[in-house]
């Protein structure tokens, strides 16, 4: 498959601190990749990066065959790709449905496709069409910032910790949603700490510390070195083996489902 997104030698520093060094990974179309990680480890960097909120240092950032690097945000989502960023960033006092709305001006959408697209992922939602965004769960506001992004009609989604904060049943719902949206042809970048939930609806993944990659390949290359995931993602070496052998068949099952 051809690359959607390609992010080659980045480089990104916050004043004389490194955040990202010399960071190199594609992003296949069509795809689900992961970006794993530690807190710190420069994951959320990189997908700022990519969506035009920070300007690198140095590198080149190309999305559907077109240098992107250091261009504005609201200029690189126009080209199609959409944030869902870390801790949701919802404008509370809106409705649900004003959210929405909001979020369909960036490319000038048909809202009303739009709208019923998000309505029928997350039904729970369209329950809730009028109340206001900041006295929502968690969990709903995820749902609210994922159907957000999707009302831009995106050809490519950036995912930065979606499950942080919900509970183990809310997790399950948007990681449904999630595979649902990349089942129907949308290619995603998902940045996790919880490898356990990332790997197993994953194409390929990426390990990240210190703002560099320092592993890569599929879930099922990943558990042929568990002792380097299991370092850098906080696992207890002692039972890291089983659980990517466990991680490796769930995404060997979850990508030969028909």
């Amino acid at each position: 498959m051809p690359a959607m997104l390609t992010v080659t030698d980045l480089s990104v520093r916050y004043g004389t601190i490194p955040a990202l060094d010399g960071l190199s990974l594609t992003v296949e179309q069509g795809s689900l990749t992961s970006l794993l990680g530690a807190n710190g480890a420069g994951k959320s960097t990189t997908m700022n990066s990519v969506a035009g909120l920070l300007r690198p240092s140095r590198g080149v950032i190309t999305f559907a065959g077109e240098d992107v690097t250091g261009k504005d945000a609201f200029r690189v989502a126009r080209k199609g790709l959409a944030l869902v960023p870390e801790g949701r960033l919802v404008v509370k006092p809106l409705t649900v449905l004003e959210n929405l709305e909001l979020s369909s001006f960036a490319r000038g959408r048909k809202r009303k496709a739009s709208l019923d697209d998000v309505w029928d992922l997350f039904p729970r939602l369209a329950e809730r069409r009028t109340q206001p965004a900041g006295l929502m769960s968690g969990g709903e506001q995820q749902m609210l910032a994922i159907g957000r992004a999707l009302m831009t009609s995106p050809t490519m989604l950036l995912l930065d910790e979606p499950s942080m904060g919900l509970s183990p049943a809310l997790v399950d719902v948007v990681f449904g949603a999630i595979t649902q949206v990349h089942d129907a042809g949308m290619t995603v970048l998902l940045v996790e700490q919880n490898a356990s939930i990332a790997l197993p609806v994953s194409d390929f993944a990426y390990l990240i510390a210190r703002g560099e990659i320092i592993a890569a390949g599929s879930p099922v290359e990943l558990e042929k070195d568990p002792d380097t995931v299991a370092r850098h993602l906080g696992l207890d070496p002692a039972v890291a083996a089983p659980e990517m052998a466990r991680l490796a068949a769930a995404a060997s099952a979850t990508s030969s489902r028909p």
